[in-house]
């Protein structure tokens, strides 16, 4: 599992990165270890504790979680994607804090001192893209979105241009959903066609039935505790 954001330095004391605080990766991975499963969670950086049980890997970067993702994917049989990566990294990062002074200076020679300064970006790696295109046979892999526009159709265009089993989409900036809130609402739609809404509810009883759902997609001889788990109280 993937969890929280990555940041992406322009120097010692700036980055980009988003609001995630990791709350939804998080409670998969304590939902994951309560039904059995043998849990690795790779988070970027969050003030939360791991779940007992869950073997953490701490990671920065987007290039890092890819690295991590990559390295730890091809032994497992459930992957779930839940981390909001940084899309876009600054192509130069300064050793030393970029003081004001420099920037205005950097502003007049592209233009004029009141022009903005231009900062060039370049693409982090696609790992949920890349974890499709080397899915082995029988791996389940859940992906997620987060969507300010049409939500089913953004959804269903990820699922099949990463390759993905399940697709977990929520709107981001609306009350109580997306980041830094404890709740969350999702549509879920799989591969084969199937579509369910998920009203309001906790991130851990939103963890509880993403897991129900994608349990039964494991191979057989494989996720067991999953397909035991999913249906029992309170799961």
């Amino acid at each position: 599992m993937t969890a929280g954001p990555t940041r992406e330095a322009l120097d010692p004391a700036r980055f980009i990165s988003n609001p995630s605080t990791g709350k939804m990766g998080y409670a998969l991975a304590a939902e994951a270890v309560s039904r059995g499963a043998d849990v690795t969670l790779i988070s970027g950086p969050t003030y939360l504790v791991a779940p007992p049980g869950v073997r953490l890997v701490r990671v920065t970067t987007a290039d890092e979680m890819f690295r991590a993702a990559l390295n730890q994917a091809p032994g497992v049989d459930l992957v779930l994607k839940a981390a909001a990566v940084a899309d876009y990294r600054p192509e130069d990062r300064a050793p030393g804090k970029i003081k004001k002074e420099v920037l205005r200076r950097r502003a007049q020679r592209q233009g004029g001192a009141d022009r903005a300064v231009l900062l060039r970006l370049l693409p982090t790696p696609d790992i949920l893209e890349e974890l499709g295109r080397r899915k082995r046979p029988g791996q389940v892999l859940v992906g997620f979105a987060a969507e300010t526009g049409d939500l089913a159709s953004n959804a269903l265009k990820k699922l099949k241009k990463k390759n993905l089993d399940l697709i977990v989409a929520n709107r981001i900036g609306e009350e109580g959903e997306g980041f830094e809130a404890d709740t969350n609402r999702a549509l879920v739609l799989d591969r084969s066609g199937g579509r369910t809404e998920l009203p309001l509810m906790s991130k851990e009883s939103m963890a509880a039935a993403i897991l129900d759902l994608a349990g039964p997609l494991l191979s057989v001889g494989s996720g067991q505790a999953f397909r035991q788990a999913a249906g029992r109280p309170g799961a």
